[in-house]
């Protein structure tokens, strides 16, 4: 095991990487920026180092800065979190060549499945459906307008280097598609450094569902189940719940046992998420492959049992992942509230600013356990330079009514004063009754008239 590890990240998940590796015994070096020198998660690392001004560009995403901070701190890792330079390839080869192990996959797994042409190549050569549409990225409006006819409309336009629903357009009609395919063209330019596009049938009605796997450097790989993701906004998740409720195990264990079986063929090694489009027949479509630490697996991580940051770093220092696939199991449902500071009746334009008082989440539902993943409190200044995510309210229970009745209690309890946050939408989300019934979709939101405004 490695004596110490950079934490390449800030806020909640650089707490838990620090949790983490104290539980394994590692000493934990963590990088700031000047914003957050002061920041409440810099006090539970062992080392503080101040890698550049606020900007994420001048800091966080400066890869000699976080390179040279590792080799200061003499650490043998870098954990990258998620976000930020976690699915740079770039920087991963870096760290190979500076002989300091990246807490992820390899920079040529990064690159093949940051490429969602190619990775739509990869996993249908190894078994797993895919969404019609293009085998490639498009050479230009015209293609796409010959593959649009034939399989017919509304299809997707999406960034093939993209990911947040950024270069991403949806044509309903083929008058819609030159216009389209030059916003999504110019949009993903812009965001990715990458023009390129390709094409996909748009399902209506779809659900976003995800696996999770483990692979370690053995070739050895387990699933760890399914998460669904499928209430967004904007592209971007705001809830998620693990199980789906349209999942049933025989799907849960074939279609997991599939994932991990696809991993392990290309040589993929530590933590990554496979995703799913689920239409509305049940059919299920590979989206992409995230090859990081998700947000959102504390969920996974409460009804399997399984510490996957631990996973992580077991991985990255080469030992063989500590359980079989026969010894994982499944226990009740867990669900994930994202709460930002943003005003969701305002387009969820972020609120940052100092927080006036701040009481924590409980719940005293029989059976349910509330676990809050944040690094907030009382007199802390949420920054306005990074993202909005202040903190994420887990909630596990024997089953979904429960684990419902005591999220509601753990949202009302609540108090984050000072900024406004997401969480009276996610209120009145659990009063929604097809949401309480799991009848929703990645549209829901949106024409559910849950969003004031």
């Amino acid at each position: 095991m490695f004596r110490r590890v950079l934490i390449a990240n800030r806020g909640e998940i650089a707490l838990r990487i620090i949790r983490a590796c104290r539980e394994l015994g590692v000493e934990s070096a963590l990088v700031v920026s000047e914003a957050d020198r002061n920041a409440p998660w810099t006090e539970q690392a062992d080392q503080v180092i101040c890698v550049g001004p606020a900007r994420a560009d001048r800091s966080y995403l400066d890869a000699n800065a976080i390179l040279q901070a590792a080799e200061q701190a003499e650490c043998q890792a870098i954990h990258p979190g998620y976000g930020f330079l976690a699915e740079n390839a770039l920087f991963a080869v870096r760290c190979e060549q500076q002989g300091i192990s990246f807490i992820g996959p390899t920079s040529r797994a990064i690159r093949r499945m940051g490429d969602k042409a190619e990775a739509k190549r990869t996993m249908a050569s190894a078994g797993l459906p895919t969404i019609p549409g293009s085998e490639g990225i498009l050479h230009g409006a015209d293609e796409a307008r010959a593959l649009a006819a034939e399989i017919g409309y509304p299809v997707l336009l999406k960034a093939s280097a993209g990911g947040g629903g950024k270069g991403m357009r949806r044509c309903n009609a083929e008058k819609d598609l030159k216009q389209a395919y030059d916003q999504a063209s110019l949009e993903a330019e812009k965001a990715f450094g990458n023009a390129a596009l390709y094409l996909e049938k748009f399902l209506s009605g779809g659900r976003h569902i995800e696996f999770q796997v483990l692979c370690d450097t053995s070739g050895n790989a387990v699933h760890l189940g399914e998460r669904e993701c499928s209430i967004q906004r904007k592209h971007q998740k705001l809830f998620e719940e693990a199980p789906s409720p349209v999942v049933d195990e025989e799907t849960r264990l074939t279609l997991g046992a599939r994932v991990a079986q696809a991993a392990a063929r290309f040589g993929y090694r530590n933590a990554g998420t496979v995703e799913f489009l689920r239409d509305e027949e049940g059919n299920f479509y590979f989206m992409e492959m995230n090859t990081r630490l998700q947000v959102e697996h504390p969920i996974t991580e409460m009804v399997t049992g399984v510490d996957i940051v631990a996973e992580q770093l077991r991985i990255a220092a080469n030992c063989p992942l500590s359980l079989r696939q026969d010894e994982i199991g499944f226990r009740g449902l867990a669900m994930e509230f994202r709460i930002n500071a943003e005003d969701p009746d305002d387009g969820f334009r972020p609120d940052p600013g100092l927080i006036e008082a701040f009481t924590p989440p409980t719940a005293e539902e029989a059976g349910v356990t509330v676990r809050w993943d944040s690094a907030i409190r009382a007199g802390y200044r949420i920054p306005p330079h990074y993202d909005s995510m202040v903190g994420k309210l887990i909630v596990h229970g024997p089953d979904r009514e429960t684990v419902l009745r005591g999220a509601e209690q753990a949202l009302r309890g609540m108090r984050v004063e000072g900024v406004r946050t997401t969480i009276p939408l996610h209120l009145r989300l659990l009063g929604d009754e097809p949401f309480r019934r799991g009848k929703y979709d990645v549209n829901y939101l949106e024409r559910s008239g849950l969003l004031a405004g």
